[in-house]
C-alpha cells in the first residue's frame, strides 16, 4: 500500500504518541501529533524495562536511536527480610534479561524520531468524533480537523476510545502502587545492594505484597555513576491512599532488610509518584477510521513491564499493517486483529501476576530456588512474560 496522502492524527505526544507517529511517518502517511501539555515531557524521570531484543529491533528500524542510554540486567534476583536480625536473606536467582530505560529519555528518542511530524503542542483536544464524511474529526479550541485515520494515544481517559467503548470503565485492582527514583548517592553507605544492582533487577518480599528495584540512566552525563535507583512497590494501603513518600517509608521500615529499609526510607528522592493499581481493554483495538495504542486501547497491571512495550510493540503493527494492507480500512482491521487479543491478554496475566505477589502474596520467608521456580510456573500457567525464565514456564 502506497500510503503517501494518507492524513494521520495521533491524539497524544506522550511515548504511545510518538512512537505511533513514527510509525506513520515512516509508512508514508502525514502526521499531525496533538499534545496538551506544553511542558518539557523528557524531564518524566520514572524508569521503566523493555525487552532486549525489542530494544534492538527499535534501534534497528530508526524508532530510537543507538546513542540513548539504558542499564542492561541480566538476572533476577529474590530477596526477603531474614528473620530475627533484619537482613537480606537471597532466597531465588532466575536469568531474566531487561533493558531498563529512563521514561524521559525514551521519550526524548521518541520524539527526535516523530520530527517529521507536525506537534501542536499545548493544544488540547476536545472531542474526537465521525465526520459527515466518513472520515474522524478532532476537535481543539482552534477548530476542527479531518483525517483518514486517527489514533488514539490519549492514555487511560482516552476520549478516542470513548468513540469505540463509551460506557468501558477500569476495573480496580484495590491496591497500589509506589513508585520512585533515587540518586546513587543513596546507596553510598550500602556497598552490597548497589553491587548487586549493577548487574541485576530486584524482587523483595513482604508480607501482603513486593517490591522491584532496578537501575535506570540518569541521563545528564554525569560519567560511569550517571544511574538512578528506581523502584515500584505494590501494597494494600490502610483505609485511603497515604502519602506517596511517606507510606512506603512505613512499608520498609518495617519490613524490608535493614539497608534497604535505609535506601527507601531516608534517601532523598528525585522523583515519587502513587496510585492505585486498575485495568481494562478496549473490545477492539480499531475500528476504522479509528485506532487505539498504548494505554488508551488497553490498562494492565504493572507487573507485566507492558505499559510502554505494548505501545512500541503497537507502532511497530501499525507501520507493518500500514505497508502491507491494500487500503487504510483494511490496515485498521490487520492492526485490531493482533493488538485486541494481545491487550486481553496482558490484561489477564497482570490480574494472575497481581493475585499471586500482592493479593495471595506467600510467604517469602519460606521460599527457596525450587519454590520459586514452581511459583513462577503456577502462577504464570502457560502464559509467556519476558520478565519471567524458562523455569517459569510449561
Amino acid at each position: 500500500m502506497a500510503v503517501t496522502g494518507l492524513r494521520m492524527g495521533v491524539v497524544g505526544g506522550s511515548i504511545a504518541g510518538c512512537a505511533m507517529a513514527v510509525a506513520g511517518i515512516r509508512a508514508g502517511a502525514d502526521v499531525t501529533v496533538y499534545e496538551r501539555s506544553a511542558g518539557a515531557l523528557q524531564d518524566r524521570g520514572l524508569g521503566i524495562a523493555i525487552p532486549p531484543a525489542l530494544h534492538e529491533r527499535l534501534v534497528a528500524t530508526g524508532y530510537l536511536g543507538s546513542a540513548m542510554p539504558t542499564a542492561p540486567a541480566a538476572t533476577r534476583v529474590w530477596l526477603t527480610r531474614a528473620p530475627g536480625d533484619g537482613s537480606a536473606r537471597e532466597f531465588a536467582r532466575q536469568p531474566s534479561a531487561i533493558t531498563a530505560c529512563n521514561w524521559g529519555l525514551l521519550w526524548q528518542a521518541l520524539r527526535t524520531a516523530a520530527a517529521g511530524a507536525r506537534h501542536h503542542r499545548g493544544r488540547p483536544v476536545t472531542s474526537v468524533g465521525r465526520a459527515p464524511s466518513g472520515r474522524a474529526a478532532v476537535r481543539t479550541a482552534q477548530g476542527e480537523e479531518t483525517y483518514d485515520v486517527v489514533v488514539g494515544a490519549d492514555g487511560h481517559r482516552s476520549l478516542t476510545r470513548q468513540v469505540l467503548a463509551p460506557d468501558l470503565r477500569p476495573t480496580p485492582a484495590g491496591y497500589a502502587v509506589w513508585r520512585g527514583t533515587l540518586p546513587l548517592s543513596a546507596l553510598a553507605d550500602h556497598p552490597r545492594p548497589l553491587e548487586l544492582l549493577r548487574g541485576a533487577w530486584v524482587t523483595l518480599g513482604f508480607p501482603g505484597g513486593h517490591g522491584i528495584f532496578y537501575l535506570i540512566p540518569r541521563g545528564d552525563g554525569s560519567g560511569p555513576d550517571d544511574r538512578l535507583l528506581a523502584y515500584a512497590i505494590y501494597a494494600t494501603p490502610p483505609g485511603r491512599t497515604p502519602d506517596e513518600a511517606g507510606y512506603v517509608r512505613h512499608l520498609a521500615e518495617e519490613h524490608f532488610p535493614d539497608a534497604w529499609a535505609d535506601i527507601v526510607a531516608r534517601g532523598e528522592y528525585t522523583a515519587t509518584t502513587c496510585h492505585p493499581v486498575a485495568d481494562l481493554h478496549a473490545p477492539l483495538a480499531a475500528d476504522p477510521p479509528f485506532l487505539l495504542a498504548g494505554d488508551a486501547a488497553g490498562v494492565t497491571r504493572p507487573h507485566t513491564a507492558s505499559g510502554a512495550v505494548k505501545a512500541l510493540q503497537d507502532a511497530l503493527c501499525l507501520e507493518e499493517a500500514l505497508r502491507s494492507s491494500p487500503t487504510a480500512a483494511d490496515a485498521l482491521r490487520h492492526y485490531a486483529r493482533e493488538r485486541t487479543p494481545e491487550a486481553a491478554r496482558l490484561v489477564e496475566l497482570g490480574r494472575r501476576l497481581g493475585r499471586a505477589q500482592v493479593e495471595r502474596a506467600p510467604d517469602w520467608a519460606a521460599m527457596d530456588q525450587r519454590a520459586v521456580d514452581a511459583w513462577c510456573r503456577a502462577t504464570l500457567a502457560g502464559a509467556s512474560s519476558y520478565l519471567y525464565t524458562e523455569a517459569g514456564t510449561d
